[in-house]
């Protein structure tokens, strides 16, 4: 699995990156997790599901409690063709502080994450670092240098920390040999059936 985060108020460009990506990282044979957030979490769930590909969101409230209120139709999408997972008691609100503990989930669950779009300080960041604590992978999607919500991506790449991402070989580039040559073989017996 690949991790997708990202801002809850992304640029146009920001959902356009998370959609392509989240889709073709499906495409390949990738299961997409995120939090299913506003945003770039929302792109990312959508691009997996418009690829009929695998999708996990891992949710900052109880299962059964819709957070947030316009992702109904996403939330349902997800829990009919992917899986809606969350270490919250069921029926528990989404407070604002159960965020940054699940993304310890939403890292840990994948091989890597992917930041598009976030400020300096914000959950992507946050997300990132904790991948690097779990020792994963962590990529990032370049962004306009005027733009506040590019900072997190930018600063990743800048330091090293993050692997810059054009596209979704990008990431697949990076994965461990044997998850590559388990893509290959699966993508060989989509073909064949």
């Amino acid at each position: 699995a690949i991790a997708i985060v990202g801002t809850r108020r992304p640029t146009p460009y920001g959902v356009a990156a998370a959609e392509r990506l989240g889709a073709d990282l499906a495409r390949a044979g990738l299961t997409v997790t995120s939090g299913m957030a506003r945003g770039v979490d929302t792109s990312a769930h959508r691009g997996a599901l418009s690829a009929d590909g695998d999708t996990v969101a891992i949710v900052g409230c109880g299962i059964g409690v819709l957070y947030p209120s316009e992702n109904r139709r996403l939330y349902e999408d997800i829990q009919q063709k992917g899986l809606v997972v969350s270490e919250f008691p069921l029926g528990s609100p989404a407070y604002p502080q159960n965020f940054p503990i699940r993304n310890r989930i939403v890292s840990g669950m994948s091989l890597g994450v992917l930041v598009i779009e976030g400020a300096q300080y914000s959950g992507s960041a946050i997300t990132a670092r904790l991948a690097v604590e779990q020792n994963r992978e962590v990529f990032a999607v370049p962004g306009n240098i005027t733009s506040r919500m590019s900072w997190a991506p930018n600063l990743l790449i800048k330091m090293g920390t993050a692997k810059l991402v054009q596209e979704w070989n990008d990431i697949v580039n990076e994965l461990p040999t044997e998850v590559r040559r388990d893509l290959v073989n699966r993508g060989q017996q989509r073909i064949l059936s």
